[in-house]
């Protein structure tokens, strides 16, 4: 009997999220490139080997506080064995057909202008490439975005304004990595922004030049709030946990800071508990994550899977709202997989 490609279980998966959440079911749209990315049995060990989750098949739903009634996914385009420059080609063909197709030919080519720079040929030293996401509402495709692999000499080459806003973050925070440009098209705006590894160890408060200068001191506060208190008490977060993003909006500079779970050694065994109390006093979006984990959660179990990242925005007219990341349960590779994996 030939298996059954895991295409076909991610495919599942969103069509009964995008029901629990109330939004269009992106697998339809998408079908190709889920069939081209999931092509292996559920449980092959080659799956493990991507950049964007790790010992798991590369499906990463999040949860974001500011858009809490839309379904949201990234996933490493095309199968295990893809080169970088592939899977770079392949999520810009995508997100030129989506674009086209839902956001109109104005959002097409801004799309294209502002990824010229990061589509190009070659790709020799690319790793993992690109990764591509996208998101849907009751209303249908809301965003699509694709994360292209960024090199430190192809900073210089992001648009002017947000240019000005790196330059400043690497003069105060030395050590920061350049790690991939996000570019995002929405239904009613588009974006880009660069996301880096801090290989530091950062003491939250050492935070208070860069937001400063972008206009968003204000903001440190609450951001040290949320995180200390969803880590039980840790302002300070190991070297290797944290990445930060520096964005440009309509109303100026905005600030993401990522913290990457797995690396936090004594990550609060209530983490979930105390995010949770933190939301207690926006009841809208706390309903909004208890459905969305509901959403991810397989009828057979009882937890949705390992969060991998929280994350924290804010920008100057933007109070720090959360965003929490999932390495799916049904998705992850066994140990016995690795092993053969290994062997």
């Amino acid at each position: 009997m030939p298996y059954q490609p895991l295409s076909a279980k991610v495919t599942e998966r969103l069509a009964q999220a995008a029901r629990a959440l109330g939004a269009a079911d992106p697998s339809q749209p998408m079908a190709g490139l889920i069939a081209r990315t999931f092509p292996l049995p559920a449980g092959d060990p080659r799956y493990a080997r991507n950049a964007l989750v790790p010992m798991a098949a590369p499906f990463e739903p999040s949860f974001s506080e500011i858009q809490p009634a839309k379904l949201r996914f990234t996933i490493e385009p095309l199968e295990p064995d893809a080169s970088g420059a592939d899977r770079r080609d392949e999520a810009t063909r995508e997100m030129r057909r989506l674009v086209g197709a839902f956001l109109g030919r104005d959002t097409l080519r801004w799309f294209d202008e502002r990824s010229e720079p990061f589509r190009g040929f070659g790709g020799g030293n690319l790793d993992y490439g690109a990764f591509f996401g996208a998101s849907t509402d009751r209303d249908g495709l809301y965003a699509s975005k694709v994360y292209y692999e960024t090199n430190p000499h192809q900073v210089t080459q992001l648009p002017p304004g947000l240019l000005q806003v790196i330059t400043t973050a690497q003069r105060l925070l030395p050590g920061l990595r350049p790690l991939f440009t996000t570019i995002s098209a929405q239904r009613d705006m588009g974006g880009q922004r660069l996301t880096f590894l801090y290989p530091h160890a950062l003491k939250l408060r050492d935070l208070e030049p860069v937001l400063t200068a972008m206009g968003m001191a204000e903001r440190l506060p609450a951001i040290m709030q949320i995180i200390g208190l969803v880590l039980g008490g840790r302002f300070e977060l190991p070297e290797n946990s944290v990445l930060m993003a520096f964005g440009t909006g309509p109303q100026g500079p905005e600030f993401e800071l990522y913290v990457q779970l797995a690396r936090i050694p004594d990550l609060p065994p209530e983490f979930l508990s105390l995010l949770t109390l933190g939301l207690s006093e926006r009841p809208r979006e706390l309903a909004a994550l208890s459905r969305w984990m509901s959403a991810f959660t397989p009828d057979d179990e009882v937890w949705p899977g390992r969060f991998s990242i929280l994350s924290v925005r804010a920008g100057a007219a933007l109070p720090p709202r959360i965003s929490l990341y999932l390495r799916p349960a049904e998705f992850e590779v066994s140990a016995e997989a690795l092993q053969q994996l290994a062997a």
